[in-house]
């Protein structure tokens, strides 16, 4: 995957992953060969994370994926210098915690944080029901939330200052 054609050959993937999907292909591990694999690791993405948009194709769109994985593949690459995590992130704060009142925002920033690294486990999407909910109720979208998360590098009173206002 050259870097002027890696949203071609992602978008590539995410059709032949939808195709295989239709075709009752369950599983992340399943839907892509070693070579699909590989080009999707050159990015900083692992096979799950594009399972999971196809997986939920009807409620999250081609181009909110694709903005999402822009934003892990920039951080994979300017940040994480190329180099593939090996950690794994699996204990969310719970469905219910509130940061300043604000519920869900907890566990949104920390799936969102490990999204950015690369880290989030399987179990988990960023973006899931939950989370759109949540992006929807206060007009967000995932990736610049993403985005904000990342710039933010761990000050919370900046993101939520940024849920609640729009402004960094």
């Amino acid at each position: 995957m050259s870097p002027q054609n890696w949203t071609t050959t992602l978008r590539h993937l995410y059709e032949l992953a939808k195709e295989r999907y239709a075709s009752g292909v369950r599983g992340a591990n399943q839907l892509f060969n070693e070579e699909e694999c590989a080009a999707l690791a050159k990015i900083g993405a692992r096979p799950i994370e594009l399972y999971d948009y196809v997986e939920d194709a009807w409620a999250v769109s081609w181009e909110t994926a694709l903005l999402v994985m822009a934003v892990r593949r920039d951080y994979f690459l300017s940040v994480q210098k190329g180099a593939l995590p090996t950690e794994v992130w699996g204990n969310p704060p719970g469905r219910n915690e509130t940061l300043e009142g604000i519920s869900w925002l907890p566990r949104l920033i920390y799936k969102a944080e490990a999204r950015l690294r690369g880290v989030l486990h399987e179990s988990l999407m960023y973006g899931c029901g939950g989370d759109r909910a949540f992006f929807k109720e206060y007009d967000l979208h995932p990736a610049d939330f993403l985005r904000v998360v990342w710039v933010a590098e761990g000050d919370r009173k900046r993101i939520v200052r940024f849920v609640k206002t729009k402004q960094f």
